[in-house]
């Protein structure tokens, strides 16, 4: 008997190829646009758990759920300090779950009581903290299974450092070709390169986050951040460059945005070229990690010996904010610069 092969045309296979692109979720944080534009992080992206410390027993993510089975340790590789916290989370014993996130641990059950519960078993938990936190971190005890989704977080306490009508606040490198405006939109804009605007506050242990969007195709500039004064591109750098190879935007190019440049790629580039998106980098001590509309892009500890400039080495002193203008195509702008 004779196999009958169907032949798809290639017209029709041409659709279902552009069919399944498009399906295929540019950035996976569990996110609305709305949160992303209000700066929430997602410190748990529903695939992996990059970004956390697993201690103890065993962590899973399946379905877009993180479950953590009895003495498991599960702690954010990032602290901040003054935010707002929300997660939902349901299990076996979890209200026995002692969580930090500031001072001494407190149980999941002393929290229900001010708790959103669902009739499928989730309980969503809202947490303020002014000021003071800890990294994050649930402690499953003997015999209690757990499952965590939808873990955000929104800094908060950020003071705007641009005022939206001119540079006041700001000084360019000397010397330098990047031209530096505000538009009449209120838009830090650049264009041209080399060259770097600096603020004039100096920062060392922050929270930064930013609207930026790329005005051309592929185009190249960075967030400096313990920056020299005055000296031109002697900082780490958060890469922004909307580019990445063929069709897989978790293989960048040139680090790609929300890298670091020249320390660690982007996870996955979740921003494009033409559209508003979100920067937030988050520095403290000698460990950095950025986001990207809410999707954590990079966690990185610089383990290099000391340098009298990030660009060298590690670098742990106060330094300038730096907006990058690298070469004759720059044309980005940037609003809503708090730190």
């Amino acid at each position: 008997m004779k196999t009958r092969v169907c032949m798809v045309p290639a017209v029709l296979a041409g659709l279902l190829i552009s069919s399944a692109a498009a399906q295929e979720k540019v950035n996976p944080a569990p996110l609305t646009k709305e949160q992303m534009q209000q700066g929430w992080l997602a410190l748990f992206d529903g695939q992996t758990t990059f970004g956390w410390e697993v201690k103890g027993g065993e962590a899973k993510v399946e379905d877009g759920v993180l479950r953590l089975s009895g003495g498991t340790t599960l702690t954010n590789t990032t602290r901040f300090d003054a935010f707002n916290l929300r997660f939902d989370v349901r299990g076996e014993r979890a209200d026995a779950v002692r969580v930090t996130f500031r001072d001494e641990p407190v149980t999941i059950g002393s929290l229900v009581s001010r708790a959103t519960k669902r009739s499928d078993g989730w309980v969503t938990i809202e947490q303020k903290v002014a000021s003071g936190g800890r990294k994050l971190s649930f402690e499953v005890p003997s015999g209690a299974t757990i499952e965590l989704r939808n873990v955000l977080l929104q800094p908060q306490n950020l003071k705007s450092i641009f005022n939206g009508k001119d540079l006041t606040g700001w000084k360019e490198v000397p010397g330098k070709p990047s031209k530096y405006s505000v538009t009449e939109n209120g838009e830090l804009n650049v264009k041209n390169g080399g060259g770097e605007l600096q603020s004039e506050g100096k920062y060392k242990d922050f929270v930064l986050q930013l609207d930026i969007i790329s005005n051309g195709k592929h185009l190249n500039s960075g967030i400096f951040f313990r920056a020299l004064q005055g000296e031109f591109w002697q900082g780490y750098e958060a890469q922004v460059r909307n580019q990445w190879e063929g069709d897989n935007r978790s293989k960048p190019v040139d680090f790609g945005t929300g890298g670091l440049y020249n320390r660690q790629p982007t996870r996955r580039v979740v921003s494009t070229d033409g559209e508003w998106f979100t920067m937030t980098i988050v520095a403290d001590g000698l460990h950095f990690a950025t986001w990207v509309d809410g999707y954590q892009t990079t966690d990185y500890v610089d383990q290099q010996p000391p340098a009298e400039s990030a660009r060298k080495g590690s670098y742990d002193k106060p330094g300038v904010i730096g907006l990058q203008g690298h070469d004759p195509t720059t044309d980005l702008s940037f609003r809503n610069i708090k730190v």
